[in-house]
Order: C-alpha cells, then sequence, then structure tokens
C-alpha cells in the first residue's frame, strides 16, 4: 500500500456553513452515471458520521437510485427522469423542486455541478453550498471529499463501511444461482467499453486456473453486468465450466452491489462495477489500458491498480491504445495479476477498508 498527499485543487465555489451549531438538513446532488454516482456513497458515509444528528438526503436520476436507496446511509433518496437528456431533465428536475423546497436544507453538496444541478440548487436557496470541482486532474473521490469540506463540513475520515438495509441479499441471490455457499467467491469483470480498456479472455482463463492452484479453499467465480457482457461471458463460462457463476442480466444494481460486497476479490476493467466494488470495501484490483487512471483509478487501502498504459499519462480517453503494438492490457501477464492480488489480499487481512484519514490519502501509485 502506497500513503501519499495528493496534489492541491483549485479553490471550490462554496458558501460554507457558519453557524455554531451543526445543520439540520443536507442535500447531496449527484446525476451522473453509476460508477460516478457510487463513488460518492462512501464519502457521503464519512459526512453522516462528522454530523450524526442531520439528516441527509440523496438527489440523483432514476437510473442509478437503486443502489443509494439499497443503503441504510440516506434519510430520503429523491429522483427525478429525463434520462441523459438534459432538457428534459431539467423540466423533470423544475417539477421536484417544491418537494426539495418543503425540506428546508441547510446545506446543499452540489457533487455534479451541471446546469440542472445548480439551477436546483438556487432555487431550493440552501444557506450554505459547496460545488464539485469537475476539472482539477485529481481522483473522483477526493474532489468529492473536498467539495463535503469547502461546505464546511469536515474534516472528513473516510472507509468503505457502507451498510445495506437487506444484508442477506447477496448470499440469497449467489445461491439461487448456484454459489455453494462455502466457496471463495472471485468476481471477474470483463466489461471495458473499448477493446483497448479489455483483458484479453485467455488470461481470464489463465488467471482463474492459476488462482484455483494457489488457494487452499475452492473458489468460484462469478461474472456480473448488463447484458451486452453475455458474449465474453459465454467465453468465459466455456472454459471454466461449473466453476463459473453466469449472473449476467440476472441480477439487479442492489443485488450486484451486495455481491460484490461479500467477494473475497474483485477483479475489474474501468467500468461501473469497479467502482460499486471499490464503494462496496471489496479486495478491488483494478485493471487499467486506455483510461485516465489519475481521474478513475479505486484507491484506498482495500484497491490496487495494473496500469499498463505506456503513455505517461494514460489518457487514452477515447478506449484506444495511442501507443504503437497491441494494446496495453494484452501484454498484462496472469501471473503478474495473481502475485498482486495475493499481495492486496494479504494486506486487507483483517484491516480497516481506509480510504482517507488523518489528512492523508490511501492510494496505489501511479506508473509512468
Amino acid at each position: 500500500m502506497s500513503v501519499h498527499r495528493l496534489p492541491s485543487a483549485d479553490p471550490i465555489a462554496a458558501e460554507p456553513w457558519r453557524e455554531a451549531t451543526p445543520p439540520e438538513r443536507i442535500l447531496a446532488v449527484r446525476l451522473h452515471a453509476l460508477g460516478d454516482t457510487v463513488i460518492t456513497l462512501p464519502y457521503l458515509s464519512a459526512l453522516r458520521r462528522a454530523c450524526p444528528g442531520a439528516e441527509l438526503d440523496f438527489l440523483t436520476r432514476d437510473e442509478v437510485a437503486e443502489i443509494p436507496r439499497s443503503l441504510a446511509l440516506f434519510d430520503h433518496v429523491l429522483a427525478f427522469g429525463g434520462g441523459r437528456d438534459p432538457r428534459r431533465q431539467l423540466l423533470h428536475a423544475l417539477a421536484l423542486v417544491p418537494r426539495l423546497r418543503a425540506r428546508r436544507y441547510d446545506v446543499v453538496l452540489d457533487l455534479q455541478r451541471s446546469r440542472v444541478s445548480r439551477l436546483v440548487r438556487r432555487l431550493i436557496r440552501p444557506r450554505a453550498w459547496s460545488e464539485f470541482d469537475r476539472f482539477s486532474p485529481q481522483l473522483a473521490g477526493e474532489r468529492t471529499r473536498l467539495t463535503i469540506e469547502a461546505a464546511g463540513l469536515g474534516p472528513l475520515e473516510v472507509e468503505a463501511d457502507l451498510m445495506l438495509r437487506d444484508a442477506g441479499a447477496g448470499e440469497r441471490t449467489l445461491r439461487a444461482h448456484g454459489w455453494d455457499g462455502t466457496a471463495e467467491l472471485v468476481v471477474l469483470n470483463p466489461a471495458g467499453t473499448f477493446p483497448g480498456r479489455q483483458w484479453p479472455s485467455a488470461a481470464y482463463t489463465r488467471f482463474a486456473e492459476l488462482w484455483t492452484e494457489s488457494r487452499a479453499r475452492p473458489t468460484q467465480f462469478a461474472v456480473l453486468g448488463l447484458p451486452p457482457l453475455a458474449g465474453r461471458t459465454r467465453e468465459l463460462s466455456s472454459r471454466l465450466g461449473p466453476q463459473l457463476l453466469d449472473l449476467v442480466g440476472r441480477t439487479t444494481a442492489a443485488e450486484a452491489f451486495a455481491i460484490v460486497q461479500r467477494a473475497t476479490l474483485v477483479l475489474s476493467e474501468d467500468s461501473g462495477l469497479l467502482h460499486m466494488a471499490w464503494a462496496a470495501g471489496a479486495p478491488t484490483l483494478a485493471l487499467f489500458g486506455a483510461s485516465r487512471a489519475a481521474w478513475a483509478r479505486p484507491h484506498g487501502a482495500h484497491a490496487d491498480l495494473v496500469q499498463a498504459c505506456r503513455m505517461s499519462d494514460g489518457a487514452c480517453l477515447d478506449g484506444a491504445c495511442l501507443g504503437e503494438g497491441p494494446p496495453c492490457l494484452s501484454r498484462v501477464s496472469p501471473e503478474d495479476v495473481v502475485a498482486r492480488a495475493h499481495a492486496l489480499l494479504e494486506r486487507t487481512r483483517a484491516a480497516p477498508r481506509t480510504i482517507y484519514a488523518d489528512g492523508v490519502a490511501y492510494a496505489p501509485p501511479l506508473a509512468g
């Protein structure tokens, strides 16, 4: 584990809470995709500990509201429709404003900083507020923490300690799809959207073989996700047979969260499930190829990173490797990944899932 201080960000736009007594009602707003939304959750859990007497509500979009609603974190989760169309979002959000104003929020944490979130914040007129830094070259989680603290609600001590309202959801779903209840569960997530973000299927198969040979307990592997992942899953299933639990398209988002929370290890390409596993506190090993790891990599004492990109800043944001030769991740050997996974589990054994404490961020180092 590497422990280091992250670079300073630009000043965050904020009107901080200046009262001697803590706020009574806080609204956090995050309107983006599932992975971006779940990244905020450990930080909001830390806020809940820092302000235990305050009501904490969450405003998001309908498409990503299921996991926040499944957690024992928020007093209310409010959501609106409109999909990803900004104009439709705006109309749906405006219809929700009277309900939000009736809540009389003392503080609004705008963790999105979009046209919609800014207008909502201005219309509900909180006494204190802060806005997310969208462009700083820092981890998204760190920018979330700084936004919360800029509103006068810190300092935060952040751990991956989220609690589900239904603690047994993951076990029930796993047993219904073939988990024997005793084997180690390793989640494989070959869900990188673009070829430059994908580790070859043969590498996953070899990883599974090496992992099984190296463990004292039996292992079952699982693949979760949306139906477009079915093609890569069938290839893995043909090679791993009944050792692989194919859950693609067979779980809700909340069930997937519950499953990864109980996993021994999650091995994942850059995708929403990667961030879900990290937020859930699972030991998470990320495979990064043509992605900007400086923004999106998981961090904390329970995470590690294989950064394959040969560009110094990992800036192949279009998902295609810009360097010469085959995609970066195709050069990463299963043997090296197994070794990193074993080291990660040894490090996290009986250790708290610390993300940020005592002014220090816990993060794997970036290459380059």
